[in-house]
């Protein structure tokens, strides 16, 4: 399976993180018992600016899950169609030419899904196969990857398209301010990233070759990382041990997996993760011995736009298929974890 293209997209307003922080404080009023704490918060995440889904004055408007729910199938739909789009042209291809397409968000409800949405946007065929996903949300770009390309072994002259839609801006819940919460609103962020995908036999190229993928769940971890749906909404959970559960597991899976592929760390020279902030990056680096710069792109990107959960790891790959290509024939690893808790690997050849 090879990798064509990846294309992105991103609502029109955009600002920097003490331009947030100052809104946020605002409209949070006295609900705020500590802002320097908030401040902290919101610095520590080493973000320096954030797209959101709307004006920056409209959150002061939304009354609930509806109406927060409604903006997100709005944008939603706009950025995703962008996103598709740009991905199809680079990739040289039109979409009557897509056989399966695989959507993930883990931050807003449609039904239909917006992938069925958007074909009356797109001029898909009638016969496109479908898989909308959710609540995979930060691991889900990788995953995703993994399960268009389990589809393209069966139909190798096939063409898959992924399409990730993240408006995390619009999951704030102003009643709810503990340490999850004002970590969530200085770290996520809002866009949208597509990837297209060909088979064996499609006569794609231009990014790397998928040569395999490992999913791996952590028994008993849905406190982690995930979701409280309550009657305002989705309302985060985060625990602090997300870097603690990077020391403990992510180098094991890493090493079985390369190793069962004949590989080790040394033969990777490229690395594709998910930005999910500075402690986990730290720990991620800690635990796979990274000491040169090999997660560059991943902070870059943090820095630039935020965490975006599934579509993040979907730009930095992205960036690197643009910017920062690998040598021909080299070796480099997709990786993310997320709710469940989980990990997803991808094994690249360039």
């Amino acid at each position: 399976m090879q990798i064509a293209s990846v294309g992105s997209a991103f609502p029109p307003h955009y600002y920097d993180q003490e331009t947030i922080l100052a809104a946020l404080a605002d409209h949070l009023g006295e609900r705020l018992a500590n802002r320097t704490r908030l401040e902290a918060f919101h610095r520590n995440v080493r973000v320096g600016g954030r797209h959101l889904a709307l004006p920056i004055t409209e959150y002061l408007t939304l009354d609930g899950f509806r109406a927060a729910n409604d903006a997100w199938l709005r944008v939603a739909l706009d950025v995703g169609e962008r996103a598709l789009r740009t991905a199809l042209d680079r990739a040289g291809i039109g979409p009557g030419q897509v056989d399966l397409i695989v959507s993930t968000t883990v931050t807003g409800i449609a039904t239909p899904s917006l992938e069925a949405r958007l074909m009356n946007r797109i001029p898909f065929r009638r016969d496109l196969r479908r898989i909308p996903m959710f609540g995979l949300g930060c691991v889900a770009g990788v995953a995703g990857i993994a399960r268009a390309c389990d589809f393209l072994r069966g139909h190798p002259a096939s063409i898959a398209v992924l399409l990730s839609v993240e408006l995390c801006s619009l999951t704030l819940q102003r009643e709810r301010v503990n340490v999850p919460s004002m970590i969530a609103s200085g770290l996520f962020a809002d866009g949208a990233a597509a990837v297209v995908v060909g088979g064996r036999k499609s006569g794609l190229s231009g990014g790397p070759e998928v040569v395999a993928s490992r999913s791996v769940f952590y028994p008993d971890s849905e406190r982690v990382m995930g979701w409280d749906v309550t009657e305002q909404g989705f309302a985060i959970v985060l625990s602090s041990s997300v870097p603690s559960v990077v020391h403990e597991h992510v180098r094991r899976d890493v090493d079985r997996f390369l190793a069962d592929h004949g590989l080790s760390l040394a033969d990777v020279s490229s690395w594709v993760c998910h930005p999910g902030g500075p402690k986990v990056l730290e720990a991620m680096e800690d635990a796979l011995e990274l000491r040169n710069g090999e997660l560059e792109v991943t902070w870059n990107s943090l820095a630039r736009v935020g965490n975006l959960s599934s579509a993040s790891v979907l730009l930095v790959l992205e960036e690197t298929i643009a910017h920062r290509r690998p040598p021909a024939g080299s070796w480099g690893l997709m990786l993310a974890m997320g709710p469940a808790f989980c990990s997803e690997l991808v094994l690249l050849r360039w």
